[in-house]
């Protein structure tokens, strides 16, 4: 199979201002937002139009790079950081691009700040790129002789940076393999796979099929899945995972079927500051999400809900970390603090 070609680029800078596609509005209709500040794009991260954590710490980065260009000085680079870390709490992607940023701007003088600022926001973004190309060549390697892969939610270009974590993964392995399909669960509530992941593989012509999550259990046990490849938000030290909320599920049905569940992601969602899982803040999401579905209730009005947005996979149904700088196979302690090593 020829090289498969990147399905978006979902984050664009022009020098001054960043151009974000909606995701909210896929896959329907392709909308462009124009970013100015630290406001609006914390907004557009917290609604889930710029989202992905790879992505929204780029967002975040150029985000607080416009603030300060806007209003050089340390008041607007803490206050534009605050704002940006505080958007959404799972992801540690952001609070790590916003310190990088902040970090370059505080090294520079107040006349230099705002370039200091957006030269580092401009080099994370080119590392996240970098971090997908090897992520895909890796995991490749790992998943070899693999033909029927189910993915969870979406970890591809509208989440992250190049052609993605886990659809890196699964694209590279796809030009190995013209045999290569995917199983993609739809994602509940907000139904990133249905939306994005099934919208993304039709653009770069892979086949695929899009199954309800329930559904994914079953067909592992039946012998139609050969592996499970999975993004990520953040990793605790101990290489317990935080993604989408329905991971766990699949994870522990990969392990029932005994098949490989692999999670990929770059470095930077790697927090050698936490533990492990337990110490990871999940975010718990508005109850609209889930009683209702594009206005319409989906639930008796009244009905108490429950939305955390994310799982916790313990680090012990992981069969490898995948990221730009190897694979911990599996991931222990020892395997993490040695990626984060170099």
């Amino acid at each position: 199979m020829a090289v498969l070609p990147r399905a978006v680029t979902p984050l664009r800078w022009d020098g001054r201002r960043l151009h974000a596609l909606d995701q909210t509005r896929l896959p329907h209709e392709e909308a462009w937002l124009e970013l100015t500040g630290a406001a609006d794009t914390a907004a557009a991260i917290r609604r889930l139009a710029v989202r992905g954590a790879p992505n929204i710490g780029i967002a975040a980065a150029y985000g607080l790079a416009m603030e300060v260009a806007a209003r050089p000085g340390l008041g607007a680079l803490e206050d534009g950081a605050d704002e940006l870390r505080g958007a959404r709490p799972t992801a540690v992607n952001l609070a790590w691009a916003v310190e990088r940023v902040r970090a370059a701007a505080l090294r520079a003088s107040v006349a230099t700040m705002a370039a200091a600022a957006r030269a580092e926001a401009q080099r994370i973004q080119a590392e996240e790129d970098a971090a997908s190309d090897a992520i895909g060549r890796h995991g490749a390697g790992v998943l070899a002789g693999a033909r029927r892969v189910l993915t969870h939610c979406n970890a591809g270009a509208l989440a992250c940076g190049g052609r993605g974590t886990a659809l890196a993964v699964v694209l590279a392995l796809a030009e190995r393999d013209p045999d290569v399909s995917v199983l993609v669960c739809e994602t509940r509530p907000l139904l990133q796979g249905a939306r994005l992941t099934a919208w993304e593989l039709s653009r770069v012509g892979l086949p695929h099929a899009l199954l309800v999550d329930g559904a994914a259990a079953g067909l592992m046990r039946a012998g139609e899945v050969d592996a499970v490849v999975v993004g990520c938000d953040r990793v605790a030290a101990n290489g317990d995972v935080a993604n989408k909320v329905g991971t766990y599920a699949h994870a522990l049905a990969a392990r029932a079927a005994g098949i490989p569940f692999v999670v990929a992601g770059p470095t930077s969602t790697i927090d050698p500051a936490v533990t492990d899982g337990d110490g990871i803040v999940v975010e718990e999401r508005g109850p609209e999400e889930v009683a209702a579905w594009g206005g319409t209730a989906v639930a008796p009005e009244g009905t108490a809900v429950r939305n955390p947005a994310f799982d916790i996979t313990p680090a012990g149904l992981v069969t490898a970390l995948v990221t730009e700088r190897g694979v911990a196979a599996p991931p222990t302690p020892a395997s993490v603090a040695a990626l984060l090593a170099g």
